[in-house]
């Protein structure tokens, strides 16, 4: 009996501490004068000045890399699945699947990837490329990406970063605006690149990572316009024809990083050795624990300074790295072989980033599986579930000690099992995370989520949640790395001296800012601007506010593009103008939620319009009211705004997939538009906040 009190006993006085703890309000960020006028700033309370570096003689991400290989030479760094065997599987709608099968994984040793990097590097030169001249490399996340990246940092040589999935006026746009003259990419984009390869101006060599180099690239090589050559080849030619390192200096541009192209053509920007080796320390040393033991599941794209940075972090520690792709992720993915394992499982890996689509992939796969099997395991499940929700919100009365142990034993472990069971830290970042999503991951993984807000032009680095932060809806404190300050932007109305939380836009200060976008000064003069001390500062374009403890929440954005959950950009007024073509259509608002993948609107139509409409299809109704309340009405208009929205060649995306029809037009004496008859969007939805939340209800 003494036993089962004991476990009551303890659970309860180490939850009366904790709370004790908490209210005494500990201090994550601290305010610091930066001598701006209407503007506040904060710091990391643990750092004073902005890191630089956390690893002693150490200013460049070559120089890491290179410490990283001399101290762990044995151990494992990169790991890759062998193929046993790939079929095609056809459904009983004649659509064919492919599916893998995968083997464990076959690692290669920190010693064995710093030979293979040395030899990329020298091969690289024997094939005449010259340092001033840049390499992109084009290609899905795999261990070749990683070696050919290093490769390029010993010859100081610039890497244009470039997703595998980008469209062919991007890529001809990215390739030709940096003039590369070495691609580096796997079979399936060079296939892509031949296609277009009238469209490129500078391009002079080819290296496939794959041994076997499609046939389709001969023509060219032939002809003598492009080299083509197999990864394994240049490497075997810089292992007969070594050549010294040539590293950078900490101030040299290690990648000029591509992004997704929020409005028209992707922006490059250029981020120096100094600017990613900030973040990578930064996010090292706030991570407790985070040593050569871990290993690391990678298969977000490389060509994301997230991931990118993250592998860094990585093998800067002596950690391992099992690549693998979203597609066979788990047991589950569309592309594992039914009875074969998924990446997770057979690496097991304690260390993982995320995206949020990937964070709600398995909230709700783990829940539609529970409510599948419903009875007696889904009463376990939720029970469970919610006494640990009641712990995790700092209750005494919820699962702690030995019951938190039985429910990890008996229901918890099966949903770790998705992911390896081992993993003991997520980060997650690229979009705001739901708190739903947060508290339903940390509690079933039993492991923290560090949830950072940053962009490519602070590679990455902005602020990250404190591992003993449990709180949701909220983006951390800053990196050691950062300064974080919000500035006034009165004709949104958020103010400094905002009460009770300071409020402005956020602009991102330190060594982690980029030095601008490639070929374009006048954008980067509009939002990179340097202090009378030296400092660089990006300013973001987001609205934030400032919590008591010097944690950052994000509340809006200035301009009215909005990045959906699934990483999609929204321009709400391009929609808009387009859609308001639309006849029956009088006003409208579009919204978007970062934390959904799709869009909704509010609609004005047009009486007479829907009137006459109503008339023809013999539908009765009291008043104009009660027409648009009609299900038949809301219908109509949504499949005249989709015709519109084809005809403009609108993404799917784009299109509201849910509309509200509003009865009462939008005047000037309505306060929800101007003088001028344009849109008061932050007034529309304050005053139609609650028909906008309904939308997104299930």
């Amino acid at each position: 009996m003494s036993v089962y009190i004991i476990g009551a006993i303890v659970p309860l006085v180490v939850t009366l501490l904790l709370r004790k703890n908490s209210n005494d309000g500990k201090k994550r960020g601290v305010p610091i004068d930066v001598g701006g006028q209407a503007e506040y700033a904060i710091r990391n309370a643990g750092f004073p000045t902005p890191l630089e570096t956390a690893w002693e003689g150490v200013f460049t991400l070559a120089e890491l890399f290179e410490f990283a290989c001399k101290r762990h030479g044995n151990k494992d760094l990169l790991g890759t699945r062998k193929l046993i065997s790939r079929e095609v599987q056809v459904s009983g709608d004649g659509r064919s699947f492919e599916k893998l099968h995968l083997g464990e994984y076959e690692w290669l040793t920190y010693a064995a990837v710093f030979q293979r990097v040395s030899n990329f590097g020298s091969g690289l030169a024997q094939l005449g490329h010259l340092r001033t001249e840049r390499v992109a490399i084009f290609a899905d996340t795999r261990a070749e990406w990683f070696i050919a990246l290093q490769g390029c940092f010993r010859r100081n040589v610039t890497v244009v970063t470039i997703y595998s999935s980008l469209g062919e006026e991007a890529l001809c746009h990215s390739l030709n605006e940096t003039e590369v003259t070495t691609v580096i990419c796997g079979s399936k984009e060079l296939k892509k690149l031949v296609e277009i390869s009238g469209q490129l101006d500078s391009v002079k060599r080819l290296i496939c990572m794959d041994d076997d180099v499609p046939a389709v690239a001969s023509p060219l090589e032939q002809s003598g316009r492009w080299t083509v050559k197999s990864m394994a080849s240049v490497e075997k030619l810089g292992q007969e024809n070594p050549t010294g390192a040539d590293l950078p200096l900490p101030g040299d541009v290690a990648v000029i990083m591509y992004t997704s192209g929020s409005t028209g053509l992707p922006k490059g920007v250029m981020m120096t050795h100094a600017n990613v080796l900030a973040v990578v320390s930064s996010v090292r040393t706030i991570v407790p624990g985070l040593e050569s033991d871990d290993v690391y599941l990678a298969y977000l794209p490389l060509a994301h300074i997230l991931e990118l940075a993250a592998e860094n972090i990585v093998a800067g520690v002596g950690s391992a790295i099992g690549y693998g792709s979203p597609l066979t992720l788990t047991d589950t993915s569309n592309k594992i072989k039914k009875g074969t394992k998924g990446d997770a499982s057979a690496l097991r890996p304690t260390v993982m980033a995320a995206v949020p689509a990937i964070l709600d992939r398995v909230r709700d796969g783990v829940r539609s599986k529970v409510d599948a099997k419903g009875g007696l395991a889904k009463c376990l499940f939720d029970l469970a579930y919610n006494r640990r929700l009641s712990a995790v919100n700092g209750s005494w009365f919820g699962a702690w000690g030995l019951e938190l142990l039985l429910w990890n034993l008996l229901v918890f472990k099966k949903v770790r099992a998705v992911l390896g069971g081992r993993v003991r830290f997520l980060l997650s970042g690229g979009a705001p995370l739901s708190g739903d999503t947060q508290r339903f991951i940390n509690i079933c993984l039993g492991a923290p989520i560090g949830q950072g807000y940053g962009l490519t032009e602070t590679c990455a680095g902005g602020t990250f949640s404190e591992f003993d932060d449990t709180s949701v809806g909220r983006v951390g404190n800053p990196l050691p790395c950062s300064y974080i300050k919000l500035v006034d932007w009165p004709e949104g109305g958020y103010l400094i001296t905002d009460s009770p939380k300071p409020r402005g836009e956020i602009v991102i200060g330190g060594p982690n800012v980029t030095l601008g976008y490639f070929k374009n000064e006048e954008k980067s003069r509009e939002v990179y601007k340097v202090d009378a001390k030296g400092m660089r500062w990006f300013y973001t374009g987001d609205i934030g506010q400032f919590h008591a403890d010097g944690c950052l929440e994000i509340i809006d954005r200035k301009k009215d593009i909005v990045k959906l959950q699934h990483g999609e950009y929204v321009s709400l007024g391009k929609v808009e103008a387009v859609l308001m073509a639309t006849s029956c259509v009088d006003n409208m608002m579009m919204h978007a939620d970062p934390f959904h993948s799709y869009t909704v609107a509010v609609v004005v139509p047009s009486q007479p319009a829907l009137e006459e409409w109503a008339a023809k299809q013999g539908i009765s109704y009291t008043d104009f009211s009660d027409l648009c309340d009609k299900k038949e009405t809301v219908q109509e208009v949504q499949a005249a705004l989709v015709k519109e929205a084809k005809k403009a060649k609108l993404e799917r995306f784009e299109i509201p997939t849910k509309i509200k029809l509003l009865s009462n037009p939008w005047t000037p004496e309505t306060g929800l538009v101007t003088a001028a008859l344009k849109i008061k969007r932050e007034a529309i939805r304050k005053a139609f906040s609650e028909e906008l939340s309904k939308l997104y209800e299930s």
